[in-house]
């Protein structure tokens, strides 16, 4: 039985561990991924003579499937966990703690919006439960709409966007409601009076637990040991180039012939991939865009002198090149216990693909000016490094979710094919490392029904 998964992301190299511990030893899996390297927007480097992770650096350990994961493969050491501190939101040409108590940047709350947000606005913010508000339970608009409309624009500019480019690389217009914010979307959907009432009933429940984890010695540990686990043969610098039909199966270019296939790509290639044996999906997966961005790492001397917060979001509207700043010394232990401090800067939202053409040195020039302009600090790199992402991030556009349960359903007509990756439920590495777990599951069940026969 022959395998083959497309991308080697976090999607891909999860689809074939799990693979191989359905299937067990016996079973012929080959991943073949265009980059000449595995673990996709997941990427450790090394800055200073340290790791350093140049993609994503944590994820949600309230959720369950990292946890899991890194418990099968004996990686529980290896995690560590945030200092604690929160972050700050430039606004203004001033820095402001980020709100609590709201749901991605949703306020619940008038109070802790008080200096982010005019007196105006944060009247309006006291005043939304009281009044008239409609939904349509089913419906869809983007973020910015509802919350502007709802709390006034300061709100949508300086709390939710800074926290929705974080996370898709895209703003409050570009984001959909159901697809980024599926619990305020259900509690609307259930008769919310209000966006302030919504908020309330879909903020996680409070838990001594900590949010986030990371690894002491960046990402790549967890990539190693699934590549490892897998046994499977990794083919890199190569890109899956055509699927067909085959006379018992599929036909995956240039591996050939494979009894089953797991696509795990982004989105347009994955449309590129099924548009001759699932065109509906492959139109709707057409229609997903992409964002790209930049992540700066400046090693910088130790002592110099950053702010106690974990990092600094930058408001819609600000004059500045960055979106956002990691404070990585303060957010992290491990990283504090380093020779040189670590901060790294993010460039590029959706519809503004400029900094990923700008030169290296340009975009460390840029990361320096900004971090002066938001710490009143001097900034003197020691060491630095460029990592860009195009098409990193998928944008969970109005209509997400109905867009992806049309390209299930039409996938789910393909004998022993199954797609993954961040376009579908989600962009972070938990709702990935689920994406490839399904997948592999799909598979191994139609191959076990197909052995039976």
């Amino acid at each position: 039985m022959r395998i083959a998964v497309v991308g080697g992301g976090i999607s891909g190299l999860v689809a074939a561990y799990r693979l191989r511990t359905l299937l067990g030893p016996s079973a012929d899996l080959v991943v073949v991924e265009q980059a000449d390297r595995v673990g996709g927007i997941l990427h450790t480097g090394e800055l200073a003579g340290h790791p350093v992770d140049l993609g994503a650096e944590a994820f949600v350990a309230r959720r369950p499937e990292v946890p899991a994961l890194l418990r099968e493969l004996g990686l529980e050491s290896h995690v560590v966990t945030p200092v604690g501190l929160r972050p700050l939101v430039w606004s203004g040409g001033v820095a402001h703690p980020l709100p609590e108590g709201t749901l991605m940047g949703i306020p619940t709350a008038a109070e802790p919006m008080h200096g982010l947000v005019d007196a105006a606005t944060s009247a309006r913010i006291a005043a939304e439960p009281y009044r008239p508000f409609t939904w349509t339970p089913g419906s869809d608009i983007d973020v910015y709409s509802l919350v502007a409309d709802r709390f006034g624009v300061q709100v949508a500019e300086r709390s939710v966007d800074p926290l929705l480019g974080g996370v898709y690389a895209g703003s409050s217009r570009s984001i959909g409601v159901r697809g980024a914010l599926p619990a305020l979307a259900a509690a609307l959907d259930d008769g919310a009076t209000s966006v302030t009432a919504a908020a309330r009933a879909a903020l996680p429940q409070p838990a001594d637990a900590p949010i986030f984890g990371g690894f002491r010695d960046g990402y790549r540990v967890l990539l190693d040991a699934l590549v490892a686990s897998s046994g499977a043969r990794f083919v890199t610098a190569t890109a899956g180039t055509r699927l067909a039909r085959g006379r018992r199966g599929w036909v995956v270019d240039p591996l050939g012939a494979v009894d089953a296939v797991v696509l795990a790509t982004p989105a347009p290639v994955s449309a590129g991939l099924l548009a001759a044996v699932a065109p509906t999906a492959a139109a709707e997966l057409a229609g997903i865009e992409v964002s790209s961005s930049v992540v700066v790492a400046l090693a910088l001397p130790r002592e110099t002198a950053l702010p106690w917060n974990s990092g600094i979001l930058i408001a819609t509207g600000e004059p500045l090149r960055a979106k956002a700043f990691t404070l990585s010394s303060r957010k992290w232990t491990h990283l504090a216990q380093r020779d040189t401090a670590l901060v790294r800067a993010s460039f590029g939202k959706f519809g503004d693909p400029a900094p990923l053409s700008w030169p290296d040195a340009e975009l460390v020039a840029a990361a320096v000016d900004d971090l002066v302009a938001v710490t009143g600090v001097a900034i003197e790199p020691t060491a630095a490094v460029v990592q860009r992402w195009p098409g990193g991030l998928a944008q969970y556009a109005p209509g997400h979710p109905d867009r992806i349960a049309t390209i299930e359903a039409e996938v789910a007509t393909l004998d022993r094919v199954a797609v993954a990756g961040a376009y579908l439920h989600g962009v972070g590495v938990p709702a990935c490392v689920a994406s490839g777990h399904a997948a592999a599951q799909r598979i191994a069940a139609a191959v076990g029904a197909e052995a039976m026969r």
